[in-house]
């Protein structure tokens, strides 16, 4: 017998402490190792990779013509893995340019890891139908999402936290041959900084660990400037090549439209219920430190906070983003002290950056990697996040919709949820027909334990073990309630209960947890018109 039949023999349907099932083994994916507890695996780590190192290549010949003068060089091959960060967002030109290039090469089955993908890069559907591409390792927004949902992807995808992608490379559990990294400004020997040059985009946080572990490294700029680029982001001694060409995307396309403030209800009241949460908190305190997400809500949090640290006078130590123009302006008024980022929401907090002292970069290892000695999330007070659903056990959804569809990366929402003190989901208790607090979410994103609080226009519940905060702000006099009870609302709102989506038994993506384990998966959908 075969290796892959004794594998496939042994094959069995496991479940993970949250009653999710799923093969133990899963094809184009492997073995399962099932979610256990949002810490159980804490320090179960394997030994890390080395970096990569050596070249072949002669130390003053990086530069390269044309993009595809670097990939030959790289010895691009079938099946490989190739990273790209996003922090141009929706303005990202260097995903399409490599991958057409790729593509025009004649590489086949290529492992896409993006730290995400986005609207912008709709146009690798195609690559996904020709086999150019046969998965896709990394968050995936949109219409790439959605043609995975509905099976057109050959192999499995992978979605994971922005610290489990890190973990993810550190343990060799995702191993990149090739990682091509959009510079807004580098030199010709390989320092480059996204804070300089027509495109800047802010950090260069993502590609951070991709340039040390990756086998081969490309950096694409539209700045080349003279030897040393400074400040130095990515460093000349993991990078291979480099290639000028005349632009690497559109920084004006970073602000998305989940970046900018809806002045609407529900979205104010979840806003003021949410902010009275962080005040009767007992973490609203000289020094406290805070992070909050880029949709509507998040941002309207934000300034609601900012309202009552100038009403108070209490000042906050640090914040941490995803920054945007809201957080950059309490700092210049100095009622944040220092600024932590690892990704630009505006072009504003790119200039901050650029000129402010006490704003600083860092990168994603830093950020969130569980594996690491002390990773920041584990320092966060407070942290605001989305979701898509909320489920009476409080595990929260942000990956697929209602409907089974998936359109959304995990981001850091398992990260800073672990890690903060108090961990607060703004949601409506409805959208359109859907109800958003519901009895079992459609996919577990992040589980209940890591939450503290869900927030609607309606009512705030308070996690069951959680019951000296729950004291705390029922004697504030905020709307707390049962989550139940918020269901019950919820489904009123709507109009109906939630419709479970009609699936396959097929797995399009594995949904891990920041420790590597999979706390779910993704199957096909069968789309409502071809029933």
């Amino acid at each position: 017998m075969t290796e892959e039949k004794e594998t496939k023999k042994k094959i069995e349907i496991i479940e993970n402490s949250l009653g999710r099932k799923f093969p133990s083994y899963i094809e184009g994916y492997g073995e399962v190792i099932p979610f256990q507890g949002a810490w159980s695996n804490l320090y179960l780590k394997k030994k890390p990779t080395t970096l990569s190192l050596g070249s072949e290549i002669r130390p003053q010949d990086k530069m390269c013509s044309t993009l595809e003068e670097a990939l030959k060089k790289c010895k691009v091959f079938n099946g490989m893995t190739v990273s790209f960060h996003h922090h141009l967002r929706e303005g990202d030109g260097i995903v399409n340019l490599t991958m057409k290039a790729l593509k025009e090469m004649g590489v086949k089955g290529i492992k896409l890891a993006p730290s995400a993908l986005f609207n912008v890069h709709s146009g690798l559907v195609d690559y996904l139908n020709d086999g150019t591409i046969e998965t896709v390792l990394g968050s995936m927004n949109g219409s790439i999402g959605v043609q995975v949902s509905l099976g057109k992807m050959q192999g499995v995808g992978v979605l994971r936290s922005h610290g489990g992608r890190v973990r993810s490379i550190v343990q060799d559990d995702m191993h990149i041959d090739l990682a091509v990294i959009g510079a807004p400004t580098a030199d010709n020997y390989g320092n480059a900084n996204g804070i300089d040059g027509k495109s800047a985009c802010g950090p260069l946080a993502y590609s951070n660990i991709d340039s040390k572990l990756a086998d081969k490294v490309i950096i694409v700029t539209d700045n080349l400037v003279p030897y040393p680029a400074s400040p130095i982001s990515i460093s000349q001694v993991n990078v291979d090549y480099v290639v000028e060409v005349e632009s690497i995307g559109d920084p004006n396309k970073i602000v998305s439209g989940t970046l900018r403030i809806v002045r609407k209800e529900p979205l104010i009241t979840i806003s003021n219920n949410t902010a009275a949460v962080v005040e009767h908190s007992g973490l609203m305190k000289e020094g406290f430190n805070f992070q909050a997400g880029a949709g509507s809500i998040s941002l309207l949090t934000v300034e609601r906070i900012g309202e009552m640290m100038k009403k108070t006078g209490v000042k906050a130590g640090w914040v941490n983003g995803g920054t945007t123009s809201l957080i950059v302006d309490l700092f210049r008024q100095d009622y944040v002290k220092k600024l932590t980022t690892c990704q630009a929401f505006d072009l504003v907090s790119v200039e901050s950056l650029r000129n402010d002292k006490n704003h600083l970069e860092i990168n994603i290892d830093e950020y969130a990697n569980i594996c690491n000695k002390g990773c920041l999330v584990n320092l966060l007070d407070i942290v605001v996040l989305g979701a898509t659903e909320v489920d009476v056990d409080f595990n929260v959804n942000v990956n697929t919709h209602s409907d089974g569809y998936l359109k959304h990366g995990i981001g850091g929402h398992q990260d800073t949820a672990a890690g903060a003190k108090l961990t607060i989901i703004t949601v409506p208790l409805a959208r359109r027909d859907n109800p958003i607090i519901i009895d079992s979410v459609t996919t577990v994103t992040t589980p209940g334990e890591c939450i503290d609080v869900v927030v609607t226009e309606d009512g705030i519940a308070v996690n069951p073990l959680r019951p000296k905060l729950e004291k705390m702000l029922k004697e504030a006099g905020l709307p707390v309630m049962d989550i139940h009870e918020l269901k019950e609302l919820a489904e009123k709102k709507a109009g109906k209960g939630y419709v479970k989506p009609e699936t396959k038994e097929r797995i399009v993506a594995v949904i891990e947890w920041r420790d590597g384990s999979v706390i779910d998966v993704v199957r096909e959908v069968v789309p409502k018109e071809k029933k």
